[in-house]
């Protein structure tokens, strides 16, 4: 009998004797083990009883391993898949681990390395959330090493109460890993309350984050706490921080420092318990050098940091990541069963993402609603992976291009002049530096007698 804590296989090979020898193997070593003679039965299989883990030979008749492999990944994103291979195939077997296959063994196989590698696939993959205790990372889809890594320090440091700052390019997937976190702490039953600093007006923001009296501004018709008494036990996640203005910083600081807040309006401070998580894709260790980030409140922030690596550092994901979408997407397009082709997958993987997951979600989305059939073939990714790179743009990219635009034309309107350029934009001089160095503009390159005659 398999020991209880031991995961199931489903091992799936043409060759009957190899086919016994390896489930004699594997429940000598613990494993519940099904054995199953080709493609077709393994389907019928999983279909009934989910296993832990594939193990299947490359070829076989009918359904073979990599098609087998395709079916798994449509259906059951998340599940690994190991390949058995001959010599002569391993050109195949490799290309198969691009596409999303956990790993594959040559025959003969060796058997520590078979175990090995299954009980890293397990380590990674196997069982439910649930079951092995990471129900705190369930929405986080991943075969990476370099992630996995980051999730064994986001678990470790979830246990305590310091504060985490996340490092990532945007779409990698901050608010995900912070509200995972959350989850992890033990502060998993209060609040998780979420804002983006980079997306609201200052003088909102302050009302958002503190919270305001009634009449203390126009259009405030009624009390309003802040985020940070709406977060109160819980935990506070303070996306893109590094767009967040100089003067709030300083009051955040504050804030922070006696963990009171002061409603705007009001004349009493309100004690609050949370924990605060911040998000950036700027480097904030440069933006303090430059004196655009307080250093104090970064040092107050930067007690931990996690590095979210971008989808280009994880290719290994890109399959797993684009079957677990489309699972999820398919229902909404009244396709159940819609897998992408071959040839449309090895695309993907091939494929740049400067949008990293974001960008990705989004062609898969593009891909199923645009395509009529149930398997999406290469033309359709290909046509959405277009669309998305010289159509679509995230809101910070954006952001900068408009503020970049309006900077350059309002010193062209001025000539150069910096004082006059600051009032035309109702910004102190030394914050309209601020904007100018971030954005590397020169004021004196406008200035009539700069240009060579």
């Amino acid at each position: 009998m398999a020991k209880p804590d031991k995961a199931s296989l489903l091992v799936v090979d043409d060759d009957p004797d190899l086919l016994r020898l390896l489930a004699i193997r594997l429940k000598a070593n613990g494993y519940g083990v099904t054995a199953v003679e080709s493609g077709q039965r393994a389907l019928a299989s999983i279909a009934a009883s989910r296993p832990d883990l594939v193990l299947t030979d490359l070829r076989m008749e009918g359904i073979d391993g990599m098609a087998l492999f395709h079916e798994i990944q449509a259906s059951y994103p998340g599940l690994p898949v190991i390949m058995l291979t001959a010599h002569g195939t391993i050109p195949d077997a490799v290309a198969a681990v691009k596409r999303g296959v956990f790993g594959y063994l040559t025959k003969p196989y060796d058997a520590e390395e078979l175990l090995a590698q299954i009980a890293r696939a397990l380590k990674l993959h196997g069982g439910s959330p649930q079951s092995s205790g990471q129900a705190w990372r369930a929405e986080i889809v991943t075969r990476s090493s370099l992630m996995e890594d980051l999730l064994a320090k986001a678990q470790r440091v979830a246990l305590g109460d310091a504060s985490i700052l996340i490092q990532g390019e945007s779409g990698t997937g901050k608010e995900l890993l912070a509200s995972a976190i959350h989850r992890a702490s033990p502060r998993a039953s209060q609040p998780f309350v979420a804002i983006n600093c980079g997306a609201i007006p200052e003088t909102l923001l302050e009302s958002e984050l503190f919270g305001h009296t009634k009449g203390s501004f126009t259009g405030a018709i009624a009390d309003q706490r802040g985020l940070f008494v709406a977060a109160d036990k819980g935990t506070l996640f303070l996306d893109e921080i590094g767009d967040m203005p100089l003067a709030l910083q300083v009051k955040l600081l504050r804030v922070i420092e006696t963990r009171e807040v002061r409603p705007i309006g009001a004349t009493r401070s309100t004690p609050f318990d949370v924990r605060i998580i911040s998000a950036t894709h700027r480097d904030l260790a440069k933006e303090k050098e430059r004196g655009t980030f307080r250093e104090d409140l970064y040092y107050r922030l930067n007690v931990v940091t996690l590095k979210l690596p971008s989808l280009e550092e994880r290719p290994e994901d890109i399959p797993l990541l684009a079957a677990h979408f489309l699972a999820r997407l398919a229902p909404r397009y009244g396709r159940e069963k819609a897998a992408f082709s071959p040839d449309a997958l090895e695309l993907l993987v091939k494929a740049k993402w400067p949008g990293n997951v974001r960008q990705l979600y989004n062609v898969v989305e593009q891909s199923i609603a645009l395509c009529p059939t149930e398997i999406i073939p290469q033309a359709f990714v290909e046509q959405a992976i277009q669309v998305e790179m010289h159509e679509m743009t995230s809101f910070e990219d954006a952001r900068r291009r408009f503020e970049r635009d309006y900077l350059t034309r309002i010193l062209k309107l001025t000539k150069g002049s910096v004082t006059q350029a600051a009032k035309l934009a109702k910004r102190n001089r030394t914050e309209f530096y601020k904007l100018l160095q971030r954005h590397g503009i020169e004021a004196a390159q406008f200035k009539p007698e700069s240009k060579e005659l």
